[in-house]
């Protein structure tokens, strides 16, 4: 049995704020702030009607374009406390103004809109920005996408999306910053950082916008990878790997949180006291606005979980949702659920508290309206160069045998850019882009002409016509390019529309006919390079031996085109890392690094292929192992792997002290050296594994991380800080704690990193 140390978690951690465009705020100044807007918050909630109340938790579509009169006339009645995707700037300040001018109270609107990964200028996909591991550029991503949003009135975006994604089928791993809680946590506080500034009154300012933390929680979890389905997550687990990066993002200040659609462990999220009473307002403090995914509180009968939308009203305010979006059961119940005592009025106060508050600290009081003439140009060379830049360290280079890439201008005569991807501007900005603008798409193809100009002839072919198409017809045409080229760039993958909600797919192979088109291409026998555009982990077994090179580009976004061809030229060098495991086939899935040991572990000895099993065999008990007969047991390409175009060796892994106490912290190191021929980014990935614990710990799990660039032959040393409530975890009463004992330790540049160290967390403080 191993002593504990509990972490008492119930106080809200101290928040560190990052260097940008916020303004530091001294304690005192801050603390004033807040009280002025509670003081403001309860003055105003005197003031109101129960119908008002509940009238500011009813979220409403817009009317696209227009003010419909029957929505004009539910805010002079203080019915509506929010409309959604609303994006035409007159529009908005139209809606504000009947709020503010023509209600009794004349509270303004909050504006929402899913502003997922950019709005006018599209950045990639945020699997894709997971990819380049830098916070830095996911939170300059997201203040782009906040400039231009607020542009447009939209003062609340649905993002970021902080579900742990372990499964590929699953549509909306295209919006999720991968598999990794600590990798997501990093991230997604970025992102709420370039929504929202640092501190909390830079949301006042204008440009800055609401960001709301998504989908609370357990949603990536969801059965066969199906989108709205069932999860069931032990709560050890819910804690230890999905809710880390929640944690996270209120301690960052998020002001709004949404809840999932899914039930979790038999009771709907949007209808879960433990995951919104519990955890996030009582032990996390959160005293933002909590809001219901799209119709969710309506849907609780449809699970079955409630007889009418009178029981799913009561069920979800109890839970402690706050706004309702797009359906009613709040608008058509509450009062008569509050007149009946099955909802206290306290309650009721208590959510519209929240949606006054959030409205107080965007300042919309003072400055509700929109002017976009003080907001810079959607796809202005700035944010253009933002996109770029992201897009490039997004890429993942899978696989480069002999060096294929770079290309040269200087020892090529004619390129094949062959695919249905190659030049599609649409195609390129991926999922969740109602407001992306393809006019500002610079596609493969074109940006392959701007490079090469007339150096190097570009022969172009579809090959078919869609990624899902089944029509072979094309082939010739790309065959026929192949074979006049002295190299081929096959720009395939997925469409936009095969990720995002509601669109799962059971089989993460290539879709339609591509893999019979790398067949036929490859006949030919020139050098082939797979441009992989797609919005989650494809299964690539099957012709990954057929292609020399594998760049994966995600949905790049406007600029990706650029991006690629820079990358594919060695203009810019690859430095993105898979924020999420590949597997070699669909039936692997779920497959990712952070798994628990287990009790017979597959190893490399005792691996046995189902073709190496002879007919009325004994039993194989070297055999015994986890594993499937039909498949390696290891992944394509493992959670943090990416090459470049030069390479990096790590050694001298070194840790500071053999031991860590309670109170105190170590340091472990490693030197990275740049062995190849020219200057490279890599990302310097710390591991740890807990050996012995009272709940099962993972094999591995990432604590530290680090982007640097060096020159060809540069030697540094990296050095990476822990504290003893780094290695702490859920237990199995939940509670937080450091349990001592002996850890691993990996520095390398990928989860399978084999440089390693060990130390011991003892029970006792430090002397």
């Amino acid at each position: 049995m191993r002593l504990a140390m509990e972490i008492h978690s119930s106080e809200r951690p101290t928040r560190h704020a990052l260097a940008g465009d916020g303004v530091v705020l001294p304690a005192d100044q801050t603390h004033d702030a807040s009280s002025t807007v509670e003081r403001r918050v309860q003055a105003l909630l005197q003031q109101m009607t129960l119908e008002e109340k509940i009238g500011q938790l009813a979220q409403v579509p817009s009317g696209g374009g227009h003010v419909p009169d029957d929505l004009r006339q539910s805010i002079r009645e203080g019915r509506v406390g929010s409309v959604i995707n609303e994006v035409h700037a007159p529009t908005v300040n139209e809606l504000q103004r009947v709020a503010i001018e023509q209600s009794r109270l004349g509270i303004p609107l909050l504006i929402g809109r899913d502003v997922i990964h950019g709005f006018r200028t599209v950045f990639p996909i945020p699997l894709g920005q997971a990819a380049s591991w830098n916070a830095a550029l996911v939170r300059r991503g997201a203040r782009v996408a906040a400039l231009e949003a607020a542009a447009a009135g939209v003062n609340w975006t649905f993002a970021p999306m902080i579900d742990i994604a372990r499964d590929p089928r699953w549509g909306r791993v295209a919006e999720s910053l991968g598999e990794d809680p600590h990798l997501t946590s990093v991230l997604g506080v970025a992102m709420v950082r370039g929504f929202q500034g640092d501190e909390p009154l830079d949301l006042a300012q204008p440009g800055y916008i609401a960001a709301c933390a998504k989908h609370f929680a357990g949603y990536g979890a969801s059965e066969s990878g199906r989108d709205y389905n069932t999860t069931n997550i032990p709560e050890n687990e819910l804690r230890n790997v999905h809710l880390p990066p929640f944690k996270a993002a209120v301690a960052a200040g998020v002001a709004t949180i949404m809840t999932s659609f899914s039930d979790l462990n038999g009771v709907p999220a949007t209808a879960n006291p433990l995951l919104l009473r519990e955890i996030l307002r009582e032990e996390w403090r959160f005293d933002g606005l909590v809001v219901s995914d799209w119709d969710a509180i309506r849907q609780l009968t449809v699970h079955g979980f409630t007889e009418d939308d009178r029981a799913s009203a009561r069920e979800a305010a109890l839970a402690g949702v706050d706004m309702e979006m797009a359906s009613h059961t709040y608008a058509h119940h509450l009062v008569a659920l509050v007149h009946a005592g099955d909802v206290p009025v306290d309650r009721v106060d208590a959510m519209v508290a929240t949606v006054l508050r959030t409205k107080f600290r965007l300042g919309l009081f003072e400055h509700p309206y929109t002017d976009p003439n003080q907001f810079p140009s959607a796809g202005m060379a700035e944010h253009l160069d933002a996109a770029r830049e992201s897009a490039v360290e997004s890429v993942v280079l899978l696989k480069n045998d002999r060096g294929t890439l770079p290309l040269s201008p200087d020892t090529l005569t004619a390129v094949a850019v062959i695919g249905p991807l190659a030049d599609d501007p649409y195609e390129q900005l991926g999922t969740w882009i109602f407001d992306g603008d393809p006019n500002l798409s610079l596609t493969t193809l074109s940006a392959l002409r701007v490079l090469v100009g007339d150096r190097v002839s570009l022969r172009h072919a579809r090959g078919l016509d869609t990624t899902r198409s089944r029509d072979e017809s094309g082939f010739g045409e790309a065959v026929a390019a192949a074979e006049q080229s002295d190299v081929v760039l096959l720009v395939l993958g997925e469409e936009a529309i095969l990720s995002g909600e509601a669109h799962c797919r059971a089989d993460v192979g290539l879709p339609g006919a591509q893999e019979a088109l790398i067949h036929a291409v490859a006949a030919t026998g020139k050098p082939i390079v797979l441009v992989l555009m797609t919005g989650r982990p494809l299964a690539l077994e099957r012709i990954a031996h057929k292609l020399h090179a594998i760049l994966c580009v995600w949905h790049p976004g406007s600029m990706g085109g650029s991006a690629i061809a820079d990358l594919l030229f060695g203009v810019a060098t690859p430095s993105g890392k898979l924020p999420v495991t590949f597997p070699r086939v669909t039936g692997q899935i779920p497959i990712y690094y952070a798994h628990k040991h287990g009790g017979k572990p597959p190893t490399p000895a005792t691996y046995i292929h189902i073709d190496d099993i002879q007919p009325r065999a004994p039993q194989l008990s070297v055999g015994n192992t986890s594993f499937h007969l039909d498949v390696a047991y290891t992944p394509m390409w493992p959670f943090g792997f990416g090459l470049s175009y030069t390479t990096f060796a790590y050694e001298q892994i070194l840790v500071s002290a053999s031991e860590l106490s309670m109170d105190g912290t170590i340091t472990i190191s490693a030197d990275v050296i740049n062995t190849g021929s020219r200057s490279g980014t890599e990302v310097v990935q710390l591991y740890v594994r807990d050996l012995v614990g009272s709940v099962t710990r993972p094999v591995r799990e990432l604590k530290a991380f680090e982007k640097i660039r060096l020159d060809s032959g540069e030697r540094r040393t990296v050095r990476f800080t822990l504290r003893a409530s780094d290695l702490a975890f859920h237990g199995r009463d939940m509670s937080l704690v450091c349990e001592p004992g002996r850890f691993h330790a990996w520095i390398g540049g990928d989860s399978e990193a084999p440089l390693r160290t060990e130390f011991v967390l003892t029970a006792s403080p430090s002397s």
